[in-house]
């Protein structure tokens, strides 16, 4: 008796120090590769959307290793690398398995002299091939024509607006279709710069609402100066990368924000904005595009992703990259998380310090500043199902929509967005019950209420007419039978 007590005392105290472990609170890091989060916010683990081709290093084109490489845009067949330690942009040919060099620009013509550059942190090429390069240590963007000759100079804003004491740093550039420049710069927080075709600054657009507690705003005003330097500031944020779609619109990411004001959708680290700056990002999904929702710890790394660049395609669905876990997310027109996929790694489809996405077709480039490489990922055939379904919902050919969507189902029956992309296929052949049936498998309550007020209002008006008779029914007959009472009762007494 005294030895099975001890025996149920140890294993007591065993469950304590099991249950009592600050290990036991955390929830650890999922290992898959690609996933998504079902309704509940579980990360459930997905067939691979994207599978990594290659690797290229700066050895591989013989013109030794990139050094610290910042920027990267990709256009056409062409990948360009802003190589910032190195001071110069490697530019890059995309065939279909491989990345073969074009050229090395680390010089251009400035009226009759040799230019350089000094840590160029971005590079845009337009249509027409002409460049636009952040050259940041030399506190200037440089527009060059297709043959490296200098057209422009874009400087420091001379005005008010501008903090005259912060050197011009310029880090983001995309440049539109009318030839207006839209740049981001180091320490400013007051929305994207804007320059003229002509090179004038024309002022900002989308600058960070600025949000603070009452409670916040009292205490920094009781505060001494010393207490108000270590408090955060009430200013703007500022974007780390911009991105332009086919239309035209910009989107931004930034990575300044309180983690609280993620869920709620106060911090938006991704923002598409108009001609006006204001964020038009459609957010129809269950949580806000934010990367990863379940912030658990694994290998020291904690906290919410860090979204540090975006790239919309020409489907409309975007995909941004995460520093802090180094996974890549994408998204639907509609905001839906499609899948996430990548991680913090060394091997191929990893990353270390990933700093620019972007995509040529669907396939997809990261630049990774501490491994020195750029990694091309193309699409599996679940992914390229996926991109199908939502193409052709697009189109309006919902049947075709459909199709697709259950083939995606036959690959990864849990799937939720699937059962979302079916019911709305035929929520849109205005086959209601259908719809219903798939909303409510995956619990989509938006989506079934819509689709039960239109099965309800469809059903009515199928049915009116026999509503109508059968009210016609009810006061008619009666009124017959009492008439036909009183006459009988008329005739019996006369």
């Amino acid at each position: 008796m005294k030895r099975k007590k001890i025996i149920q005392r140890f294993v007591c105290l065993l469950l304590a120090m099991i249950l009592l472990s600050p290990a036991a609170t955390l929830k650890a890091e999922n290992n898959f590769y690609t996933y998504v989060y079902d309704i509940w916010g579980e990360a459930k683990e997905s067939p691979d959307a994207y599978s990594a081709q290659l690797r290229v290093f700066g050895i591989d084109f013989g013109i030794g290793d990139f050094r610290q490489p910042q920027g990267m845009y990709a256009a056409g067949d062409r990948v360009y690398i802003a190589d910032t330690g190195n001071n110069r942009i490697v530019e890059l040919l995309a065939g279909t398995e491989s990345l073969s060099l074009v050229r090395v620009i680390d010089t251009f013509k400035n009226g009759d002299a040799d230019d350089t550059f000094k840590s160029p942190n971005d590079v845009f090429v337009d249509k027409k091939g002409d460049f636009y390069i952040c050259d940041t240590e030399n506190k200037r963007v440089v527009h060059l024509d297709k043959d490296l000759n200098l057209v422009k100079l874009l400087l420091q804003p001379v005005d008010e607006t501008y903090d005259a004491s912060q050197d011009f740093l310029p880090t983001k550039i995309v440049v539109d279709d009318a030839g207006r420049a839209l740049v981001l710069g180091r320490n400013v927080n007051k929305g994207v710069i804007q320059y003229s075709p002509e090179g004038e600054f024309t002022g900002y657009i989308g600058a960070s609402k600025v949000t603070f507690s009452m409670v916040d705003y009292i205490w920094k005003k009781l505060s001494t100066q010393a207490q108000r330097a270590q408090m955060e500031s009430f200013v703007p944020t500022e974007y780390n990368n911009i991105a332009l779609d086919k239309d035209g619109f910009a989107y931004v990411t930034t990575s300044v924000f309180s983690e609280w004001d993620l869920k709620d959708d106060k911090a938006k680290p991704i923002r598409k904005l108009n001609s006006m700056g204001s964020d038009i990002l459609i957010k129809n999904g269950d949580t806000p595009p934010i990367g990863d929702i379940d912030w658990g710890e694994g290998a020291g790394i904690k906290g919410p992703s860090k979204l540090i660049d975006v790239t919309p395609l020409e489907n409309d669905i975007y995909y941004a990259i995460d520093r802090t876990r180094c996974r890549i997310f994408g998204y639907d027109s509609q905001g839906q998380l499609l899948y996430a996929f990548g991680g913090n790694g060394n091997m191929m489809g990893y990353f270390m310090n990933p700093v620019a996405l972007d995509h040529l077709g669907t396939d997809l480039y990261v630049l990774d500043s501490r491994t020195n490489s750029v990694t091309k990922l193309v699409l599996t055939n679940y992914g390229i199902q996926i991109n199908n379904a939502i193409l052709a919902y697009q189109k309006g050919d919902y049947d075709l929509s459909a199709d697709y969507w259950r083939e995606v189902l036959k690959l990864n029956s849990n799937y939720d967005l699937a059962y979302l992309g079916i019911g709305r296929a035929l929520l849109r052949q205005n086959r209601y019950e259908e719809a219903m049936e798939y909303f409510e498998l995956k619990y989509y309550g938006r989506a079934y209420s819509k689709a039960f007020k239109l099965w309800r209002k469809e059903w009515i008006e199928e049915h009116i007419a026999y509503f109508i008779v059968g009210l016609l029914i009810l006061i008619i007959v009666p009124k017959t039978i009492k008439t036909v009472k009183k006459v009988k009762r008329e005739v019996s007494e006369e």
